[in-house]
């Protein structure tokens, strides 16, 4: 991008990226304000190389490793000749500094991670036309600021879904409808709170202000002036003594939850289904407020040597069967249309609003803050990624 990389070398910062004009949850931008390094996208597949090293969020691919009745990485193995190497990560920090790596081809990126490695020339563009089942993705998953540029796509979409507060029924009551039970001072679950450790948590104190304190005027959690960006901060450095554990490995917080060292919190559904498998009293549900959340796309190394493969995996990871599995087990709405014909819950799409593009443009995505506000304001600096990050450190002291 004419060596904007510079900006980026940190991996902290996607410097003129973003919606341009466009809150997270709205229409697609119609420009990103900055050109992506030239990078050409794979012409034709060639012979499969025999592997593929895959970069994926908890619960994306599952090898039977964390359940032996859960896996669908077996059968892509069986299928392409292709063998697949899994790296599970924790946050999208992590994603992007283990991408720049170049140890590995393929990575489930959620939306404050796909622009910054599109932007660090670490992804490049995928040629849908060599990923057949392309053409059953839902039309308003495509094209979208996080997972293309300019019209340009830069991977496949994967699934969606919303950050949930999430609680142990036999220990929080009344059931919680508000975020406030996390945010309020007098809480009385004080030390019994989980939440994510990461940056981008600030911005669920912004979506939160945003109801509570209209007088800030946030219009996108992802675009805080500085005012805004203070305000916020405050509010998590106040809830600071609420919070017994900020995690990022959900298989923790599912144990910290089992054991009631965490009563309250937010989190995955993938990690409120392990719980309930398991026997724990917990619930979950998307509050007054809203929630924030993702939209995942699955994208390819730029230095990938095992490209055919990694085409192979994209498409299989969309096909209907796998689809719905992920879908299912992780607790996400699918991205193939298809895919709502293979769960084995007839009711699963129904009930996460799959193909429901209204539903799905009132979550607020995770976006990568920028210093170009992302809400349209050009009268004023929004802090960008690297503020945020500054400030994360400041929060959990």
């Amino acid at each position: 991008m004419r060596k904007i990389v510079g900006l980026i070398a940190a991996g902290l910062l996607l410097a003129a990226c973003g919606t341009s004009g466009t809150p997270s949850g709205g229409a697609p931008a119609s420009g990103q304000g900055f050109t992506p390094p030239s990078l050409p996208a794979l012409q034709q597949l060639g012979q499969p190389e025999g592997e593929v090293n895959i970069l994926a969020w908890p619960g994306y691919a599952e090898n039977g490793s964390t359940d032996p009745s859960v896996n669908w990485v077996g059968p892509f193995e069986r299928q392409t000749g292709c063998k697949a190497n899994v790296k599970v990560f924790g946050t999208s920090d992590e994603a992007v500094s283990l991408m720049k790596t170049g140890q590995y081809d393929v990575v489930s990126a959620s939306g404050d991670a796909s622009l910054r490695l599109v932007a660090g020339g670490d992804v490049e563009p995928v040629n849908t036309a060599l990923v057949p089942n392309y053409a059953d993705v839902f039309d308003f998953l495509r094209n979208r600021p996080w997972n293309s540029v300019h019209g340009v796509a830069y991977g496949v979409p994967h699934g969606w879904g919303a950050n949930l507060l999430t609680w142990r029924t036999d220990r929080v009551n009344p059931a919680p409808t508000s975020w406030s039970v996390m945010f309020d001072p007098n809480s009385p679950y004080k030390g019994k709170v989980s939440a994510y450790d990461s940056p981008i948590y600030i911005a669920d104190a912004a979506l939160y202000l945003m109801v509570h304190r209209p007088e800030l005027g946030i219009k996108d959690p992802y675009a805080l002036d500085e005012k805004q960006f203070r305000a916020s901060v405050d509010l998590l450095k106040q809830q600071r003594p609420l919070v017994g554990e900020y995690w990022s490995d959900y298989l923790k917080q599912s144990q910290a939850f089992k054991n009631s060292d965490a009563v309250l919190g937010t989190s995955w559904q993938v990690t409120v289904n392990t719980m309930t498998s398991a026997g724990a009293p917990v619930q979950a549900a998307v509050p007054s407020e809203g929630a924030t959340g993702w939209s995942d796309t699955w994208m390819v190394s730029a230095r990938s040597p095992h490209k055919t493969c990694a085409y192979k995996w994209l498409d299989y990871i969309i096909s209907p069967a796998a689809n719905a599995q992920v879908a299912e087990y992780f607790g996400e709405s699918p991205s193939n249309a298809k895919a709502c014909g293979a769960t084995k819950d007839p009711n699963h799409c129904a009930t996460f609003h799959a193909g429901d593009a209204e539903y799905a443009s009132k979550i607020h995505y995770w976006t990568t803050p920028i210093a170009q506000c992302l809400d349209g304001r050009t009268d004023v600096k929004c802090a960008d990624y690297a503020e945020w990050t500054r400030a994360w450190t400041e929060i959990k002291g």
